[in-house]
């Protein structure tokens, strides 16, 4: 079965604007998102374009602040403390990656964690780590929804994670842990990620490696999970989007998979809109 990720996330979509609409009859502003983009990152422009039109679809206000290339430390961290101080704004998102002279972590810190609708602050990472609530980056919730949904119940399933990132890799080992699923991690320098592969009943591919994982690698009637969003050229000259499992060889093999693109991407979206609902909610 194809996971179909634009249907789930626009049932999600869909709910977060039916509360929004109940906010709003009951007399609250709309929630309010304030998006940072620095530079002129043509992924990033589309991203940040992408999620300005999400939120108008579900009735939350987008606040968009664009700086160029050359804006330095510390007029992005006064910006981000003045959004911080705004009763107004609920979310912030400040787009990455961020230029060469911004220290990115330090900006992502400087972030209200309340706020922290990426779900990138330490603060949150650590209570996702321990199991406390916080904000969940976006894109391993709407994995686990995707999961949760295909799968139903997690428990004891047997998950591998490829890729230890702070953004996916990490927090997606800690919902799946918190899942009560046997969680494996995998990287760059893991021994025989065939190997690993093969006993899997879940397996999450968030290594940007376009096509590492094949479908002989999996275990038969395995959930594939597939984050990577990589551009490859084709023979003919043009190019193509592709993830980080290879679609065709895997298709043959595992009970369920995302395709890309399509798949993850959408519910990344729908879950921001999630999460700056819940972080207007209080």
């Amino acid at each position: 079965m194809i996971i179909d990720g634009k249907a789930h996330a626009a049932r999600l979509r869909a709910d977060v604007a039916q509360q929004v609409n109940e906010r709003g009859a009951a007399g609250a502003r709309p929630p309010a998102l304030a998006v940072v983009l620095v530079g002129e990152d043509a992924a990033s422009q589309v991203y940040v374009r992408n999620k300005i039109a999400a939120c108008r679809e579900a009735g939350i206000t987008s606040i968009v602040h664009r700086l160029s290339p050359d804006t330095d430390e510390t007029e992005l961290l006064g910006l981000v403390a003045a959004l911080n101080a705004d009763a107004a704004v609920d979310g912030i998102l400040v787009q990455l990656p961020l230029p060469p002279q911004i220290d990115s972590a330090k900006v992502i810190s400087a972030i209200d964690p309340g706020k922290d609708v990426d779900g990138f602050h330490p603060l949150n990472a650590g209570r996702l780590a321990t199991g406390l609530p916080g904000f969940v980056p976006c894109t391993p919730l709407g994995c686990l929804r995707l999961l949760e949904a295909t799968l139903g119940d997690l428990a004891g399933a047997e998950a591998l994670v490829i890729g230890r990132s702070t953004i996916v890799g990490r927090p997606m080992a800690s919902l799946l842990v918190s899942a009560s699923a046997t969680v494996t991690v995998a990287h760059s320098r893991s021994l025989d990620l065939a190997r690993l592969c093969g006993r899997a009943d879940i397996v999450v591919a968030a290594a940007g490696r376009p096509e590492m994982v094949r479908g002989r690698w999996l275990k038969p009637g395995a959930t594939v999970i597939d984050v990577g969003i990589n551009r490859v050229h084709t023979p003919a000259g043009g190019s193509r989007l592709v993830g980080d499992v290879a679609f065709e060889e895997a298709v043959q093999i595992a009970a369920h998979i995302t395709p890309v693109p399509g798949g993850v991407g959408p519910m990344t979206i729908a879950c921001l809109l999630e999460n700056t609902l819940k972080a207007a909610s209080g």
